[in-house]
């Protein structure tokens, strides 16, 4: 059975990891009201989407 030689050094082992924090999301304002949503996909805020209104959305009163 394959065992290390020489134990890895925590530097070492920390540089391996230091690639895997997790990202937030990437946002784009939206250019109908400007809020930010992800891309490619409907704004949640005013349902706008290509240039156009894609999903009718109900006012939060």
């Amino acid at each position: 059975m394959a065992v290390p030689k020489k134990k890895t050094s925590s530097a070492r082992r920390d540089q391996r990891r230091a690639h895997h924090a997790l990202s937030g999301p990437r946002l784009a304002a939206c250019p109908n009201c400007g809020e930010p949503h992800v891309p490619h996909r409907v704004c949640r805020e005013c349902g706008y989407y290509k240039g156009r209104t894609a999903v009718a959305v109900e006012g939060t009163e």
